[in-house]
């Protein structure tokens, strides 16, 4: 049994290097991305990503927002995935939250950029994978 799932979910994400996202096509079937890990997390409930407002996964979450995020560590053969909603965020303060140093490289117009946006995702449930078994968990 997960005993604490905020602090063992939330740990094995905070020493991951890759997350991956999902998003629903437009034929129904699920798309999964590798992505940079989260810019920003409230516990296991809440998650910040930056991306291009141009990107694929954008107008799917605008035509679809349900969501899974997947975090796997390789060493210890164990993952989590959550379940979600994705929101697509353009507001100023949300891109000033999870700004950082550097990512004019890849928005040159900065925290204003059009091609700059946030990705919330907020889970509603969660599965762990550890020791050769899953277990479902809430997300409180």
């Amino acid at each position: 049994m997960l005993k604490n799932p905020e602090q063992t979910i939330g740990t094995l994400i905070d020493k991951q290097g890759v997350s991956f996202i999902s998003s629903i096509g437009e034929d129904g079937f699920p798309c999964t991305k590798a992505m940079l890990p989260p810019r920003k997390r409230e516990g296991i409930k809440i998650f910040y990503f930056t991306t291009n407002t141009s990107s694929m996964r954008v107008s799917q979450y605008r035509a679809n927002p349900k969501a899974c995020i997947y975090f796997c560590d390789k060493r210890f053969f164990r993952g989590a995935m959550l379940q979600g909603t994705m929101e697509v965020l353009e507001d100023h303060a949300s891109k000033e939250m999870i700004w950082r140093e550097g990512d004019n490289m890849y928005y040159p117009q900065g925290i204003a950029d059009p091609d700059y946006c946030v990705l919330k995702f907020t889970a509603v449930l969660g599965r762990y994978y550890h020791h050769f078994s899953s277990q479902n968990f809430d997300i409180e």
